[in-house]
């Protein structure tokens, strides 16, 4: 029963008519395990999830140490308790000291949710300003933010005065008003494809909404946390967001994210309404262990000083006349192919021969990987084979 097809496709909601159906009985470091012993290497991290691998030692022994103390006890924002605490200071000192104020929530999708309330409620603005192809989310607000219209038309109608810019192009910029409480982007977009900015295009964004007084949130939910090779995707574009959010691997294997600014630009969430956001699990204390536990490994294990030299290795040896092109930043990878049909032969057959691999859900005819960052060059090595291999019968 506990691994059962028929229960798995018959008790739990579906997301799509094709679900990968492997039965994971336990994970770790880069691999998944089947109750039939068969392993498979993740070469997606959960879908940018386990940054420091599955169950790292590490987290798991923080996760243990919080378990002995209490699990939830009130709801987000009225208890002083030690692992909140302890995280966001640690952001803190990771941060821009403009970004000096976090709120931990569930899950990315929340986290912008939240921050586009911030921006509302901040600026006393209404028109939201985000990017064609871009993917924040599947809830109401992130998904009227979100480029997709396939994914979109559905559920409308969707938030109100919304307006879409082509990503890259400055042009547009132009759009941005003083009518404008903010841009939400993707610093790096990643459903779309993993699509990388210019170093000047982002400072064409931060000059434009200076001028204008939006502000600029920026979606880290996926190429945070050193995935893109800094622990923050914007360090390397010499620009400072207004309002940050994180998710996915910075809880280490748990739901965590944030929404991170100013204290000053935080506090307005807190009157005028009182609980202009609130949360139940918000900042649980076990979720916040983990992720100070995943940032401390990513520091103490010096991940990001070997992300760049991993991804080159990648690139190098995932050479192949049948991709079109690749587009990488750190450890998050794009691979284009002439059809969708051929990316997923490719997925099926790493799947069968014991190597995860995925397709974008806004981009099907490119082939994602995402490793995780404290991956072996052995593994490395491995998957790449059967990649390659799976590329050259596809």
């Amino acid at each position: 029963m506990d691994f059962s097809k028929e229960i798995f496709l018959t008790n739990l909601a579906p997301t799509s008519p094709f679900p990968f159906l492997i039965p994971i009985e336990k994970a770790e470091g880069a691999y998944l395990y089947s109750p039939d012993g068969k392993k498979y290497l993740d070469m997606i991290s959960g879908i940018g999830v386990s940054n420091v691998g599955h169950r790292h030692p590490k987290v798991v022994k923080a996760i243990k140490d919080q378990v002995d103390k209490h699990l939830h006890v009130m709801v987000y924002g009225e208890y002083i308790q030690s692992s909140s605490n302890r995280l966001a200071h640690k952001l803190s000192t990771l941060l821009p000291s403009s970004l000096n104020c976090a709120y931990f929530v569930n899950s990315g999708t929340e986290a912008n949710e939240a921050a586009l309330k911030l921006a509302k409620r901040f600026t006393g603005r209404t028109e939201i300003i985000s990017c064609r192809k871009s993917y924040h989310g599947s809830t109401h607000g992130s998904l009227s933010v979100s480029g997709n219209e396939v994914k979109k038309q559905a559920f409308r109608p969707l938030l109100p005065d919304v307006k879409f810019i082509e990503y890259k192009n400055e042009e547009d910029l132009q759009k941005i008003t003083t009518r404008t409480a903010c841009v939400i982007m993707e610093t790096i977009q990643g459903d779309a494809g993993v699509r990388i900015p210019t170093k000047e295009y982002l400072q064409a964004v931060r000059k434009r909404c200076d001028e204008t007084g939006a502000l600029l949130i920026l979606d880290e939910i996926q190429c945070g946390m050193g995935r893109a090779g800094s622990l923050f995707a914007f360090e390397q574009f010499g620009i400072v967001p207004d309002i940050l959010t994180i998710g996915k691997a910075f809880g280490g294997g748990l739901p965590i994210a944030a929404f991170i600014s100013s204290q000053e630009k935080m506090k307005t969430l807190s009157h005028d309404p009182m609980l202009g956001h609130i949360t139940t699990f918000g900042g649980n204390p076990v979720c916040c262990a983990s992720a100070l536990a995943t940032l401390e490994v990513i520091e103490d294990e010096k991940l990001l000083d070997t992300v760049e030299a991993k991804g080159k290795l990648i690139e190098k040896l995932l050479t192949h006349p049948k991709i079109k092109e690749i587009r990488r930043i750190g450890l998050m990878f794009a691979f284009d192919f002439d059809t969708a049909e051929r990316v997923n032969r490719i997925v099926e057959y790493c799947k069968e021969n014991g190597v995860i691999c995925y397709w974008f859900l806004s981009h099907p005819y490119s082939f994602r990987i995402a490793p995780p960052l404290n991956i072996s060059e052995g593994e490395i090595r491995q998957a790449c084979a059967t990649i390659l291999r799976a590329i050259e019968i596809s």
